[in-house]
């Protein structure tokens, strides 16, 4: 059986984008233990403006399928 993808929204309250992109580098750093989330995909919106989405990882590819680790627009090479 072939298993669909979901998008779970968790609201939180954060100071700006910044604190709000952080906090979300530390939840999937956190869940990083569960296979099945996707960490490369996370995405942070404002309540009032969820079409408008900011990447928090860097979506960079590396070997064996892996994607770059580093918050996206990092500086400096993808590892």
């Amino acid at each position: 059986m072939e298993r669909e993808r979901f998008v779970v929204h968790l609201p939180v309250v954060a100071e700006d984008l910044p604190g709000a992109l952080r906090f979300a580098r530390a939840v999937t750093r956190a869940l990083g233990f569960l296979a099945d989330v996707d960490r490369a995909e996370t995405t942070v919106s404002e309540e009032d403006a969820q079409g408008v989405r900011h990447r928090v990882f860097c979506d960079g590819l590396l070997g064996g399928r892996r994607r770059c680790p580093r918050p996206a627009a990092h500086d400096g090479p993808c590892g």
